[in-house]
């Protein structure tokens, strides 16, 4: 048996598969495991990361825990001993859930069912993490409790609102992080940060125990070092799931199992926000993409856009405000001044625009489904530019919602989303691509991303 002192300079590294091949084999043992996400944790020192961490002895136990299952020779779970962090809006029981807001937290008597679900498949809950309050933002700066500086640093943000989700993963404190995703808190962040971000199909993954953001768009994303561990850890969470009304039962692909047909964007249509270097990349990305492709279809962007828009500047965030408006009330100064004046817009929007917007919502939807006939996958720009914490700081709202250019549509189109790392612009920024495409497409996302961007972003 070794520890990982031993073989912290061999190829094992800290992910969802290399870490359960070791387990498995003896390699390494559970108390192994947890000893070193201790140390991790400990060398990043006040990083921003977590809000709270189960104690090392509750750690300990549990690996003890699972260890006992193996001497007993009983199967061991998927996930066995695999170290995950949880976006603290998602209930852990025994970790207070704060949503990035003291006056707000509370202790859940159980534990959210993603999480549940995670736990019985062998995996070890190391911490609450970090994120833009109450998940209303993409930024990651927008906590009492910091903000987490990307791993790539320069004082570039770590994106949001899962912040300390990405960062615990890209750094290599956890094999995988449980975020949100209503506006692209689960892409975003990946993107800023270098990582696999899914973000499942609305319902595919229970919100039971998840303190909603915008309800009826919230999902559950997944972070991960490459896409094969995205796989593994989604295999675990989906299913419906009677605690949550908005679950929903997967239906099978429709879309051929062939070469990928893939659509990128009209020529000329992508705003970058005139950060050329990203430009240039993003081409370079897509050309190879196009070339692996069995077809390139082009397709207009403004009508993602138009229902991206909606998110922020329609009725939609009254819906945020529907969950929040009594504890506004009772906690005016508890809550983050730009995190207010967001929610605090919904007041502005009655019924009537309520259904206006949902009727357009509803002739965009029918407008791009044609897509999905002729290409399997959408390849857009994660983020259009990257900023630093400084240059947030000075915009904050308007710097947001550029971040937010090509994630904001997903889930009011009923889209699937899985963004991958492509690579750094010449003066080491990030860069990251996403593939979109329809309800249930997880399969083909991961398989066409796999095929078409993997082997250029590595």
């Amino acid at each position: 048996m070794h520890s990982f002192a031993d073989l912290r300079d061999a190829p094992i590294p800290f992910r969802v598969r290399g870490l359960r091949s070791a387990l498995r084999s003896g390699t390494l043992t559970v108390h192994d495991v947890v000893e070193e996400v201790l140390r991790r944790t400990a060398a990043r020192g006040d990083d921003a990361v977590w809000i709270s961490r189960v104690p090392a002895a509750a750690l300990r136990e549990r690996a003890a825990d699972l260890e006992a299952l193996r001497r007993a020779g009983t199967s061991l779970p998927p996930l066995f001993g695999v170290p995950f962090a949880v976006k603290d809006n998602i209930d852990l029981a025994g970790s207070p859930t704060t949503a990035a807001c003291p006056a707000y937290a509370y202790q859940p008597d159980a534990d959210a069912t993603a999480v549940r679900r995670l736990l019985d498949a062998g995996a070890i809950a190391v911490g609450k993490t970090n994120l833009d309050q109450f998940a209303t933002g993409l930024v990651g700066t927008r906590s009492p409790y910091g903000a987490p500086e990307s791993v790539f640093g320069a004082d570039l943000v770590s994106g949001g609102s899962s912040s300390g989700s990405a960062v615990a993963v890209a750094a290599g404190l956890v094999a995988f992080a449980l975020g949100t995703d209503t506006a692209g808190s689960g892409r975003v962040p990946a993107a800023m940060n270098g990582i696999v971000g899914l973000k499942p199909t609305r319902g595919l993954v229970s919100t039971a125990g998840v303190v909603p953001a915008c309800r009826s768009l919230d999902c559950v994303s997944v972070f991960t070092s490459d896409l094969d561990d995205a796989a593994d850890v989604l295999d675990v969470l989906a299913g419906p799931d009677p605690a949550d009304p908005w679950s929903r039962r997967p239906r099978p692909e429709t879309a051929p199992r062939g070469p990928v047909r893939l659509a990128l964007a009209a020529d000329g249509t992508l705003d970058f926000s005139g950060d050329s270097a990203v430009a240039a990349r993003f081409a370079e990305v897509a050309e190879r993409a196009a070339g692996k492709a069995a077809a390139v279809v082009r397709t207009p962007v403004a009508p993602l856009l138009e229902a991206g828009d909606l998110l922020y500047e329609g009725p939609w965030v009254a819906e945020r405000l529907a969950g929040l408006a009594d504890f506004l009330a009772a906690h005016p100064a508890d809550v983050l001044p730009v995190t207010r004046a967001v929610i605090e817009r919904g007041r502005e929007f009655d019924a009537v625009a309520a259904f206006r917007a949902r009727h357009r919502l509803q002739e965009l939807r029918a407008g791009i489904a044609p897509l999905w006939e002729s290409a399997d996958v959408l390849l857009l720009p994660t983020v259009p530019t990257t900023f630093t914490r400084a240059e947030i700081a000075e915009e904050p709202v308007a710097r947001n919602l550029v971040l937010g250019r090509y994630t904001q549509f997903a889930n009011l189109l009923d889209l699937t989303a899985v963004a991958v790392p492509a690579g750094a612009t010449p003066d080491g920024r990030p860069v990251g691509v996403t593939l979109l495409g329809p309800a249930f497409s997880e399969a083909r996302l991961i398989s066409s991303a796999h095929e078409l961007i993997s082997r250029e972003a590595a």
